[in-house]
Order: structure tokens, then C-alpha cells, then sequence
């Protein structure tokens, strides 16, 4: 899967620069959960969402809110004729159960705008994601994608990826398993990370692909991000990684004090 990146070799994309940041929303937030403020940034993120669009439907909790507010705005007639592209068969299953037509990229190889969430937005909107086991698809789909809107509440910034200590996931093929899991922790790029194996009950997670996952945990931000990509991607056994470098257009923060969209022009 080092293919994937290259996304410019499937969708033409603007040059990086900094992004610039807007405030949309003034909100007195502080009674508001978790799962409000993850509501308030899907539903701004449906807002780029237009009659006609083939859309990226992410994967997670914060994504699912966007996929319910599609298939309501497609019940009251708002939106017409959208196709939705799946990360994930829990994502399938729910855009399925709105009535959300369906398509996979075999059939819809560009995509117009994907809505997904992230596990860690740094201040560059490169991000972490994977956590939910759907890291491929997801990637496949967002790099197949004109626009990437990422939604994300406040909790899930941080200054450098890899910096909640939380897990950086790498999915890997099941053969030799744990040789691939050494090799990934040996690697001088990832140094300090401790690699798990992530387990469901007693045994194995396995993916939507029938792959293993490998999570890593990184006391310290990763040092070099892009080296660390390019490094895990050269490994014998490796799919691809939870590190999406380059990616996001545009990134929508829910947090206390409003909504914030940060683009990168």
C-alpha cells in the first residue's frame, strides 16, 4: 500500500501552505458533552456537502454523526442525489440503513469531499487515525477525495503526533505477525515506542481486510513524521499506517468556546 502515498498521482490537489483559521460558531459550550461538541462539528462539516456530490463517509464515532445528518438531509429533499462511499461495513451498514446510496471505488473512483474524524490533529492538520480499526479504507477513500474535511473535537489536538501516548496504529498482514511487530518497534524512526499487538477478547483484532493491527505508543511526539511513514512503509508485512500526512483540506474543531475551521490553502 505505499501507493497510497502519493495522493496526487489520483486527485489533484492544491499546494500545501499554512492553513488559516476562522471562528463560525460562538457557543457558551461548557454544559455541552463530549458528543455535542463532536455533533457540532459534523453537522458544520455537512455543510460542504452539496446535491449531486459523491461523498467519503469516515468511520468512528464523530463521523457517524455526519452520516446521520446526510441521511436526514436527504430524507427532508435537501440533499438529492448523493453517493456515499463507505470506510468501514459498520459505516456501510449504518449509511445503508438511512437509505444512503452506496458505492465502493470500483465504481466511483473520485470522490468529491470525504467527512472523517481523527485520534490526533496537529497544528500542520496532519493527523492520527485508526484507532477503530478501519485505517485502509479510510485512507484509500480520503486520498481518492478532492476535499478532506476532518472533524474533530478540542480533546484530539495535540502539538506533535503521537503526543496523547495514545495508540498509533499500523496495520499489518496476519503471516509472521509477530516478526513484523519486532521489525516495527526496531525501527530507528519510531524510536522509544512500545508495538502491541491489538488484541479483541482473547485473540487477534482483525480488520474489515482480515489484517492484524499493531499499535504503537510513543511517550514523546514522533520526531520526524514524514520519515517515520516512509520507514513503516518499507517494511515486508505492512499495509499501512495511522499516520495521514498531507491530507486534510480542511479541519473543523469543536471545543468550549465555538467552532473552529482551520483550511489549508
Amino acid at each position: 500500500m505505499a501507493a497510497l502515498a502519493n495522493k496526487s498521482a489520483l486527485v489533484a490537489r492544491p499546494t500545501v501552505r499554512p492553513f488559516t483559521s476562522r471562528r463560525v460558531m460562538a457557543v457558551r459550550a461548557q454544559a455541552l458533552s463530549q458528543d455535542e461538541l463532536k455533533k457540532q462539528a459534523a453537522w458544520k462539516a455537512v455543510e460542504y456537502v452539496k446535491s449531486g456530490m459523491v461523498v467519503g463517509l469516515g468511520t468512528g464515532s464523530t463521523a457517524a454523526f455526519a452520516v446521520d445528518r446526510i441521511g436526514q438531509l436527504m430524507k427532508e429533499g435537501t440533499l438529492t442525489n448523493i453517493i456515499g462511499v463507505p470506510t468501514s461495513v459498520r459505516t456501510y451498514e449504518q449509511a445503508k440503513g438511512l437509505g444512503i446510496p452506496l458505492a465502493t471505488l470500483d465504481e466511483q473512483p473520485k470522490i468529491d469531499v470525504a467527512i472523517d474524524g481523527a485520534d490526533e490533529v496537529d497544528p500542520k492538520l496532519d493527523v492520527v487515525k485508526g484507532r477503530g480499526g478501519a485505517l485502509l479504507r479510510e485512507k484509500m477513500v480520503e486520498m481518492a477525495s478532492a476535499k478532506f474535511v476532518c472533524i474533530v473535537d478540542d480533546t484530539k489536538l495535540v502539538e506533535g503526533l503521537g503526543g496523547s501516548k495514545l495508540a498509533m496504529p499500523v496495520e499489518i498482514v496476519q503471516f509472521c505477525h509477530k516478526y513484523t511487530l519486532a521489525r516495527l518497534a526496531a525501527l530507528p524512526e519510531v524510536a522509544g515506542c512500545e508495538a502491541k499487538l491489538r488484541m479483541e477478547g482473547d485473540k487477534p483484532y482483525v480488520t474489515d481486510n482480515s489484517n492484524f493491527i499493531v499499535d504503537l505508543y510513543f511517550q514523546t511526539p514522533i520526531t520526524d513524521s514524514h520519515a517515520a511513514s516512509k520507514a513503516i512503509l518499507a517494511l515486508e508485512g505492512v499495509v499501512d499506517h495511522g499516520l495521514f500526512l498531507d491530507m486534510v483540506d480542511v479541519c473543523i474543531i469543536a471545543g468550549t468556546t465555538g467552532v473552529e475551521v482551520k483550511e489549508r490553502k
